[in-house]
């Protein structure tokens, strides 16, 4: 086990002592899309298999990732759908200075271009970032119908704890946040974030026999005041995919272990999931959310089966022209 510290280049640094030292049959880790940017030309040198269990921005394949989060057409495109649906047509965009957001906004746009709807502003902070006046200021100026919220660790706290402060509630404003989960909505505390809607492939919530045992296991280890969430789900699921490539495999050669892994299907805490061969991502069940009271978020919508991913959006008549500059 080693630790990225959150700094880029300690992620590929630790990545190859584990590759090249370590001798490691595979790795299961990373979390920011800057950390696995950092890692992936390491794996791709060195030959090594990286499972990455965060949800992303798209735009990506390696042949030595195998990604167990959503890309962008199993979070945020159905989630912009589902608001335009709602009929939320006027869209602020608040996110983190970094890649996820900077990309998924670009992705947004394009959509809503073609969609009908509009991007009234755009707002990036840094990563840490803690005082939003300006920013709900802005936001109250705009009079957004949603604002599609790509915030990144702390700054999610101080931007929900400020809204409130501005006597902004969920019922004045909808915001749609990709990167709060229960571990998050714990952490902020309900109370703040109570009716905001959320975007992921699985909620502790979740409705399957899978997802009961899962849920009674992690809490009878960590306590029973302890939340799953998606990429905790995803990096477990990634576990159990990379166990069942090598049993068919019937080797840890990471050559081997790809070839098996196409179309491997798991009965995961969200659902049925299948490895997809072509791109290493896998089909996933995508859900919306609403925050409860409790901490808990309670499923509005799900897509009906899990959705083929398609992280080039080449399903998407308007994103033809994203992927060209990526």
């Amino acid at each position: 086990m080693e630790d990225g510290a959150s700094d880029w280049p300690t992620f590929a640094e630790k990545a190859r002592k584990l590759l090249s030292e370590d001798k490691v049959a595979t790795v299961f880790g990373g979390w920011t899309s800057a950390s696995r940017k950092a890692m992936l030309p390491v794996f791709e040198e060195l030959n090594g298999l990286l499972w990455y269990p965060v949800q992303y921005e798209g735009l990506e394949s390696s042949p030595n990732i195998f990604y167990t989060g959503a890309t962008t057409n199993q979070q945020i495109v159905p989630s912009v759908d589902y608001l335009l649906e709602q009929g939320k047509k006027k869209f602020f965009l608040l996110g983190s200075d970094y890649v996820f957001p900077r990309t998924a906004n670009k992705i947004i746009k394009a959509q809503l271009a073609a969609k009908g709807g509009e991007t009234v502003a755009e707002e990036y902070t840094p990563l840490g970032h803690t005082d939003y006046t300006t920013i709900i200021a802005k936001i109250k100026e705009a009079k957004p119908d949603v604002v599609y919220n790509t915030l990144n660790g702390d700054s999610n706290v101080a931007f929900f704890k400020q809204l409130k402060d501005a006597n902004i509630a969920a019922s004045d404003l909808t915001t749609l946040s990709v990167s709060i989960a229960e571990e998050e909505v714990k952490g902020i505390g309900p109370d703040f974030l109570a009716g905001h809607l959320v975007a992921w492939n699985y909620y502790q919530t979740t409705d399957t026999p899978e997802n009961k045992t899962f849920v009674e296991n992690f809490k009878a280890k960590y306590g029973a005041d302890s939340v799953t969430s998606d990429p905790m789900e995803a990096g477990y699921t990634a576990v159990y995919l990379w166990a069942a490539a090598v049993e068919k495999a019937g080797s840890f050669d990471v050559d081997k272990v790809k070839e098996a892994a196409k179309g491997i299907e798991w009965n995961a805490p969200e659902g049925k999931v299948t490895i997809d061969g072509d791109n290493q991502h896998i089909y996933k069940t995508v859900r919306i959310g609403e925050i409860q009271p409790d901490g808990m978020i309670k499923e509005l919508w799900n897509s009906g089966s899990p959705v083929k991913p398609d992280p080039y959006l080449k399903g998407y008549d308007w994103a033809k022209d994203l992927s060209a500059g990526s």
